[in-house]
């Protein structure tokens, strides 16, 4: 299907101020191959719970750089466990042992810091895409969060034209805090994406 700016922005408004499991119950209607990708960052358990609880058997794609923190790996199987992921793995083609040996993480004013991005997280992330070929993609992206998402909303369209679904998007961190309590779920703060460095970057996906 194809979406128009007039259809994105007549849902953005009628699901404005409706609750994240209404936001995904109604995304799911409409798909017929929906994913949801994480990277197990701070908050993404929201995300994971709030589309599983609709539909657990909900295809999950975990893209992992192999830079992970041993905290988030923990905090990643705990999550599969308990929630019952339909976890669908897809890592770098090269080690990260092989590729500190011959090149490190390259800061991001060095060139080789757009090949070290399209190693670990871009090439996985494009496989994964092509091999599900979704129609609807949930997304964790708020508001706030960068200058491109500050330009997009609930609803928005991938450049592959994918259907994206951010049901968190105008939340607070205390209002997803308050989601963690009320649902008993653990959080991940000692997270590390060596393909952004600053919180505020975006790493390429999304654009």
């Amino acid at each position: 299907m194809k979406y128009t700016e007039e259809i994105i922005v007549e849902w953005n408004k009628k699901f404005a101020e409706a609750s994240p499991g209404e936001i995904v119950s109604w995304a799911l209607e409409q798909a017929e191959n929906a994913v949801v990708t994480t990277n197990f960052r701070p908050y993404e358990v929201n995300i994971l719970h709030a589309v599983t609880k609709v539909n657990r058997g909900t295809k999950v794609i975990w893209c992992d750089t192999g830079y992970n923190t041993p905290n988030t790996y923990k905090h990643a199987e705990e999550l599969i466990a308990t929630l019952g992921l339909n976890i669908h793995l897809y890592v770098p083609k090269q080690t990260s042992s092989h590729r500190d040996a011959v090149m490190g993480i390259p800061g991001i004013e060095d060139p080789n810091h757009a090949i070290f991005t399209e190693q670990v997280k871009l090439e996985p992330f494009g496989r994964a895409m092509q091999e599900h070929k979704p129609d609807v993609w949930f997304t964790n992206l708020r508001k706030g969060q960068t200058a491109l998402r500050n330009t997009l909303d609930i609803f928005s369209v991938s450049k592959a034209g994918v259907l994206k679904v951010s049901p968190f998007y105008h939340w607070e961190d205390t209002q997803l805090d308050a989601y963690l309590r009320e649902h008993n779920l653990p959080n991940e703060h000692k997270y590390f994406d060596p393909t952004k460095v600053l919180e505020n970057r975006e790493c390429g996906l999304h654009t």
